[in-house]
């Protein structure tokens, strides 16, 4: 099967966060997970995509740590759709708006995957409050875990009120614990241990934390962010997709994004990786719809022989 290896979350080779692609050929069936798993972590990078392609564009796609599969990986699947349009096998189709799209079938349910011209789009799971995190004894265990005193901090909305904000576990595909801090020069001092990381995450029954600063004017960024997964063998990423797509979900609980929101998170700037990550927020029949998206740039290609 071909692989590639795919710088997501942006347009400049080296940036945003690389993942691994592997592509099946049509009719042959996945690897066995043993294999998948092994090529994942000979690949080395924090998730490998496996495509097999279904027909009239749609495609089952499994996710691979080195460690572990997963539900669905947002930065796994910006770079697997961007092999696909690049090479011409997306095959796409058009909705009433005249749109190109693919559907996505993961373990996080079936997924529409938007294909535009700069850009790919993707559909998150169907968006999951999983708890507040407010004890005061579990509040200052998080923080000190990360390296930080406790922060708490406090943001403006829209309508200018103002808001004390809370972690909050919070799922768009993989649960993640979403952590404020107080500013983005906070953000830079974080130094977790990562091995009471791993234990915490295990207790929460999350993938890990994702640690963001509002961004308050500086820039066009909705918020800076930092993510931490030592438990699926990830220190950090400098890219996330269902984690900033489970971040959208947070701002809309809190009043700070709204029906018809376009949102920009930037991450990776500490691992000398800067990624843009795009997300649009719309209710439809009383539910949020959230899509994540941003651009790849393929690095390598070649052949897998197992």
């Amino acid at each position: 099967m071909k692989f590639y290896i795919v710088d997501a979350f942006t347009d400049t080779l080296f940036g945003g966060n690389p993942a691994g692609v592997a592509i099946l050929d049509e009719h042959v069936d996945f690897p066995s997970e043993d294999q998948m798993r092994k090529t994942a972590a000979e690949l080395r990078y924090s998730e490998t995509a496996f495509v097999k392609p279904l027909g009239d564009g749609e495609f089952h796609t499994r996710y691979f740590t080195p460690t572990d599969e997963v539900d669905l990986c947002g930065h796994a699947t910006i770079a697997a759709f961007t092999v696909l349009q690049s090479e011409g096998l997306a095959h796409s189709r058009i909705d009433d708006q005249g749109e190109h799209f693919c559907l996505n079938k993961t373990l996080a349910g079936d997924l529409v995957i938007g294909l535009e011209k700069n850009r790919i789009m993707m559909d998150m799971a169907t968006p999951q409050n999983l708890g507040v995190v407010q004890k005061e004894e579990s509040i200052d265990e998080l923080y000190g875990i990360m390296g930080l005193a406790r922060e708490k901090i406090q943001a403006t909305d829209l309508n200018g009120k103002r808001v004390d904000l809370l972690p909050m576990i919070i799922s768009t595909g993989l649960p993640d614990i979403m952590m404020p801090v107080s500013s983005p020069e906070a953000l830079s001092d974080i130094h977790p241990d990562f091995d009471a990381l791993s234990d915490l995450s295990s207790r929460y029954q999350v993938t890990g934390v994702h640690a963001f600063a509002l961004g308050n004017g500086q820039g066009s960024a909705t918020a800076y962010c930092r993510n931490y997964a030592p438990l699926y063998g990830i220190p950090e990423e400098a890219a996330t997709g269902t984690s900033n797509g489970a971040l959208t979900y947070y701002l809309y609980l809190n009043g700070l994004v709204g029906d018809g929101g376009n949102q920009q998170f930037i991450q990776g700037r500490e691992m000398n990786r800067p990624s843009l990550i795009e997300s649009t927020l719309k209710i439809k029949d009383a539910a949020p719809i959230i899509r994540v998206g941003g651009t790849g740039v393929i690095l390598a290609k070649g052949s897998i022989f197992i």
